[in-house]
């Protein structure tokens, strides 16, 4: 499964892409952990108190109907429209994020439910391809402004725990990898308050590693 996520890491920053999903029958699921970093075994990290809905569509628009891009599959047009359509006004406040499923020709996307988004997210869907729907009740211009704040601190408590990498998870919620989790914790929760905390997940990381830039 692919992710469009960013990663900002106290030693470099890591791009992580993501993906998306529709909707035609109504199915209850969970959130999973993010792409990159691996949750502290130890204790269920806070997180976004809802659990999504999922809605399900199987794609029946020709293939051809949709512009040809990047490799011109079935999968890449319809991202590419639901990319597109994220970017519209009326949809910012609604658009979460997105992931793929490659293997399955699966689009995930995670939204502030909204009629008109859903139904034209759905009507991009080409025979093929199966987007997935799920709620959350956060936009993604929410989550990529309190990740920021989140970076601009990643020295902060350095000597209490340190920050390795913070990043939006296209689930709705903001991962924040640390060295030590539970003392991290409290101290994140209390520094971004109770509105904010709500989308933040502490977890544990290792110590980041550069990307080669070459």
């Amino acid at each position: 499964m692919r992710n469009r996520t960013w990663i900002a890491s106290a030693g470099a920053t890591v791009a992580l892409v993501v993906a998306t999903g529709l909707f035609v029958q109504a199915l209850e699921t969970g959130h999973g952990d993010g792409a990159g970093l691996r949750a502290d075994p130890g204790r269920v990290p806070s997180v976004v108190a809802h659990v999504p809905t999922r809605h399900e569509c199987v794609g029946h628009r020709p293939v051809g109907s949709l512009p040809a891009v990047d490799d011109g599959s079935p999968l890449e047009r319809v991202l590419a429209h639901i990319d597109e359509l994220a970017r519209r006004k009326p949809y910012r406040t609604v658009f979460t994020g997105l992931s793929i499923d490659e293997d399955r020709q699966i689009a995930n996307v995670w939204r502030v439910p909204s009629d008109t988004f859903d139904a034209a997210v759905c009507g991009s869907a080409v025979k093929g391809v199966t987007v997935r729907l799920y709620s959350t009740d956060v936009d993604r211009r929410t989550l990529d402004a309190l990740s920021d704040r989140i970076a601009d601190d990643i020295r902060r408590w350095d000597g209490t725990f340190r920050m390795r990498e913070v990043g939006v998870d296209e689930q709705g919620f903001v991962l924040v990898g640390v060295d030590h989790p539970d003392k991290a914790r409290p101290i994140i929760e209390k520094a971004y308050g109770k509105a904010d905390s709500r989308y933040i997940k502490v977890v544990y990381v290792d110590q980041a590693v550069a990307l080669d830039a070459g």
